[in-house]
Parts: C-alpha cells; sequence; structure tokens
C-alpha cells in the first residue's frame, strides 16, 4: 500500500482530481444545455426542448453520482490515514 502511483488513478487524491475535472466539465455543459433549450424554446422547436429536457436530467444524475463517489473517496481516504496511522494525535 505504501508503494509509489505509477498511473494518474493509483492513488485516492488522484481519482479525487480526475472528479473534480469531471464535475467542472459537467457545470459546463450544463451551461451549454441551457443555453440551447432557451434557443430552442424561443424557436418552438418541441421536440428539441424535450430531449434536452432530458440530457438535462441525466447530467444532473451523472453529477449526483460523481459528487457521491467523491464523498466515498473521501471516507477511504480517512480510513487509509487511520490504518496507516498518516494521522497524528
Amino acid at each position: 500500500m505504501s508503494s509509489r502511483p505509477e498511473t494518474p488513478f493509483d492513488s485516492i487524491e488522484n481519482a479525487q482530481d480526475y472528479l473534480r475535472l469531471l464535475l467542472e466539465a459537467i457545470v459546463d455543459a450544463r451551461n451549454e444545455i441551457a443555453a440551447d433549450m432557451s434557443a430552442a424554446e424561443q424557436a418552438t422547436q418541441e421536440r428539441r426542448v424535450e430531449a434536452l429536457r432530458l440530457v438535462q436530467f441525466k447530467m444532473e444524475k451523472l453529477e449526483q453520482h460523481l459528487r457521491n463517489a467523491n464523498r466515498v473517496l473521501n471516507d477511504l481516504r480517512t480510513l487509509r490515514r487511520l490504518l496507516l496511522e498518516e494521522r497524528h494525535s
């Protein structure tokens, strides 16, 4: 467990950094979807608006899952520190 990470995904901290980047990308995508939805509503493209609403819903679900995964990684990091006595009392 104390060996040095060989890839960017070999440590909890690196996985958290990756999730942070994914969450930023999701926020950007959701902003673009909101703009697209506004334009589609103005052009009265009902089918496109409905499709964009579904995309927005799925993006929200994905964001929730990634936030939950980040919490799990925090728990694992805390447990690792306790088990390996990385924290000082």
